[in-house]
């Protein structure tokens, strides 16, 4: 047995030259990149010529993610960062200052209404809630130092329609910045950049990538000014994503269509199907008649409801834990978008941080949940909702 070290074994053998590509895009998890000289390398950092520094700066798998959502977008230089709210906090922080002050819709995601409520103030900048559904509310909480609204497109869990276009037309003429966050509609139902927003952010965990197996989130500025400083805090705070999971999203990407399309048919059916039963107090789903902002999802999203609905059962507590008993091939977990149906309970994860008061305020109930809806044969999904809302009467 020799002990000589063969001299291309550590970083020294150049990787294998071939006229033809592969067709599936390579994995490049590398956190560091070469250059030739001091020379390229300022070239690189002045944005003269194209390469790759250090991966918290941008790397191959993030840029081909963020490339194919834009297309989907119609924007121009989004980010890719670590997560959803990632790309909420990049958006806010990268925007504003001490002194300003930023609104927020009232029935934001529950993260993005606790970094309202409680970590935005710590920085100096301050917030107002106002319904979304609503322009003269989000109207009367303008200030002199307002800078931003941030609202949701259908909001999380109660899928209230925000007045999209009548925010943007405020915004517009008070010189407010107008960010949406656009996951529960996607791309598929709404372009928010087209309706007049600034900023367009996505958490690309859910739906875009439709696995579950991916923590990913997708920010995209209007004003390429924006879009620098956005860009900037993200990388000084290493809001990083990782190449595996940009890899996996854009894979997920090539199935989008196809799984939002058949998610959507199934939620339409089982939302007409619950509405049903007894035992179940309403339900909520953005192309019902009976929603509250039916004709503004019918104007805004068109023939899109998509895959979420949301429903109350009429007890409370005892009747939600019977109902996930009786269903045990629907998973019982606080995420959306996978394509395979989940169902959430609100009180109990995504707004657990508010008082039972405030989540009556918004409507959630202990009997409140929300279904992210698959792709599986919906006569399956139909039967385990049969059986677990007679499970939830039982109780």
């Amino acid at each position: 047995m020799s002990d000589d070290i063969p001299a291309n074994l550590v970083r020294r053998t150049p990787w294998p030259a071939s006229v033809s590509r592969a067709v599936g895009t390579p994995l490049q998890p590398s956190v560091v990149y070469v250059s030739q000289t001091p020379d390229q390398l300022d070239l690189q950092y002045q944005g003269q010529v194209k390469g790759y520094t250090y991966a918290r700066e941008g790397h191959p798998n993030a840029e081909v993610l963020a490339a194919k959502i834009d297309a989907l977008e119609g924007a121009a230089g989004g980010l890719i960062v670590g997560s959803g709210m990632a790309a909420v906090t990049a958006a806010l922080m990268g925007l504003l200052s001490a002194g300003d002050h930023v609104i927020g819709g009232d029935q934001l995601y529950g993260r993005s209404l606790r970094l309202m409520a409680q970590d935005l103030g710590r920085f100096g900048i301050a917030t107002s809630l106002a319904d979304p559904t609503d322009v003269g509310a989000v109207a009367a909480a303008i200030r002199p130092e307002t800078k931003m609204i941030l609202v949701e497109v259908v909001s999380n869990p109660t899928l209230r329609v925000a007045d999209l276009k009548g925010i943007a037309q405020l915004a517009k003429d008070r010189g407010i910045l107008l960010a949406v966050d656009s996951t529960f509609s996607t791309p598929r139902a709404c372009r928010p950049l087209e309706h007049g927003a600034d900023i367009v952010i996505h958490s690309v965990t859910k739906l875009l990538a439709g696995h579950s197996d991916v923590t990913l989130g997708y920010v995209a500025a209007r004003d390429g000014a924006h879009r620098k400083a956005i860009h900037d805090f993200a990388v000084t705070l290493g809001l990083t994503p990782s190449p595996f999971d940009c890899w996996l999203a854009e894979r997920g990407l090539y199935s989008f269509h196809l799984r939002y399309d058949r998610a959507e048919e199934n939620a339409a059916r089982l939302a007409d199907h619950l509405a049903g039963l007894a035992g179940v107090k309403r339900v909520l789903y953005p192309l019902r008649r009976d929603h509250p902002d039916h004709d503004r999802a019918a104007d805004l999203l068109g023939r899109r409801g998509g895959n979420i609905l949301s429903f109350e059962l009429d007890g409370g507590r005892s009747a939600a834990n019977a109902l996930t008993r009786a269903m045990p091939d629907v998973a019982f977990a606080p995420t959306l978008g996978d394509v395979g149906t989940t169902l959430s309970h609100p009180a109990t994860s995504s707004h657990r941080a508010m008082t039972p008061q405030a989540r009556a305020a918004l409507g959630i109930s202990e009997g409140f949940f929300r279904v992210s809806v698959g792709v599986e044969d919906v006569g399956l999904l139909l039967r385990d909702f049969t059986a677990g809302v007679a499970a939830a009467q039982g109780a």
